[in-house]
C-alpha cells in the first residue's frame, strides 16, 4: 500500500491561494472572477495592513484598473496572482534591503 505524502510548504502555499481567491470570488455571482466590491472586501480583510497605511483613498480603485488586464471590471485568477506576486515581490525587496542594512 502507498504511503499518502504531506503536501510540501509550497503546495499548501498554493492550495491557500486558490482558497483564498474562492473565498472571496462569486460573493456577486461569478466564482471565477472577483468584482470590485469582492476585491475591496478581500483587500481590507486579507491585506488590511496594507490598506490601513495608505493616504490615498483611491489606491485600491487604481490598483484594482491596473491589474485588470482585459478591463473587464473583475480580477481573473491570473490578475489576482499579479497582485500577490507583486507584493511578494516588494516585500522581499524590502526583506533584503533590511538585511542588508542590518550587515
Amino acid at each position: 500500500m502507498a504511503k499518502s505524502s504531506t503536501p510540501t510548504e509550497t503546495e499548501w502555499g498554493i492550495e491557500s491561494l486558490i482558497a483564498i481567491f474562492q473565498r472571496y470570488a462569486g460573493r456577486d455571482g461569478n466564482n471565477r472572477k472577483l468584482s470590485k466590491t469582492e476585491f475591496l472586501t478581500f483587500m481590507n480583510a486579507e491585506l488590511a495592513a496594507f490598506t490601513k497605511n495608505q493616504k490615498d483613498p483611491g489606491v485600491l480603485d487604481h490598483m484594482m484598473k491596473k491589474l485588470d488586464l482585459n478591463s473587464d471590471g473583475q480580477l481573473d485568477f491570473q490578475e489576482f496572482l499579479n497582485l500577490i506576486g507583486g507584493l511578494a515581490i516588494a516585500c522581499h525587496d524590502s526583506f533584503i534591503k533590511f538585511t542588508h542594512f542590518q550587515k
